[in-house]
């Protein structure tokens, strides 16, 4: 296995998660957008990160993350709704049991959801932090949004200083040949492990692997974003273990002190 697994990325400690939570951001138009969820300080500083939610749009579960990063790096988190032009899929029909719910989930992936289209949209947001002066900006993302992700950050001339994926979807280690930025890959027992193992086989390689991190969680696809359920003592164990990991990832990266 890859040297990074399990690295010394540190967990920081964050509160309690709330499973019955209020958002704390706002929602503004930002980088041809919109709408975009914002958290953290009013203006970003030198230092922003984006999230980019899964294929279920906003929730509780994922915004509180969101705030949470903000509050412990005292760092701007936007999170830009992919989906304004349409509708996110419904929780409550995933994963689709008919033929019918399946072909219509592939339609989605190849249209509102489509990676490479969105990869567009997540770097204009990338571009307009640049223009308002932000040298770091952190990309993380889960699901579908984990893929959208690592091929943001693969780009040849990526503006992200370091990218996590949170169980993502449609795995491929063939995304990351050209990654040049620190990846913190955090798969559930759901996704493909030996896709994981490659993703990172190949990072071990780059000059990036000793800020990379690793981490597979005993948890089900979704634990950390739309489909956690906080009320459940080993899904809110691991939901606060995740984003204490995030949190240490960011700091790492861009060498800012958690507070």
């Amino acid at each position: 296995m890859a040297t990074v697994h399990n690295s010394n990325v540190a967990c920081c400690s964050i509160p309690p998660v709330q499973s019955d939570y209020t958002p704390k951001g706002t929602f503004k138009p930002y980088g041809g957008f919109n709408k975009v969820y914002v958290t953290g300080p009013e203006t970003p500083g030198k230092m922003a990160i984006v999230c980019v939610y899964d294929i279920f749009g906003y929730w509780p579960q994922t915004q509180q993350g969101a705030d949470i990063i903000a509050d412990k790096l005292k760092a701007q988190v936007l999170m830009p709704d992919f989906f304004e032009n349409g509708a996110p899929w419904p929780v409550d029909n995933f994963p689709p049991t008919t033929d019918e719910d399946k072909q219509k989930l592939q339609e989605f992936f190849g249209g509102l959801a489509n990676p490479g289209e969105n990869v567009k949209r997540l770097l204009a947001v990338a571009d307009a932090l640049k223009k308002d002066g932000v040298e770091f900006i952190g990309v993380y993302g889960f699901c579908w949004g984990g893929k959208v992700t690592i091929l943001a950050s693969s780009t040849e001339t990526t503006p992200f200083g370091a990218a996590a994926a949170v169980h993502p979807a449609m795995l491929s280690h063939g995304d990351v040949t050209n990654l040049a930025i620190p990846l913190g890959l955090y798969p559930s027992k759901d996704e493909p492990e030996e896709e994981s193992k490659q993703i990172m086989e190949i990072i071990s390689k780059k000059p990036i692997k000793d800020k990379s991190d690793y981490k597979l969680y005993d948890s089900f696809h979704g634990f950390a974003a739309a489909r956690a359920d906080l009320k459940d003592a080993e899904n809110k164990k691991h939901y606060e273990d995740l984003y204490g990991r995030v949190i240490g990832f960011f700091s790492k990266t861009s060498g800012t002190k958690v507070e």
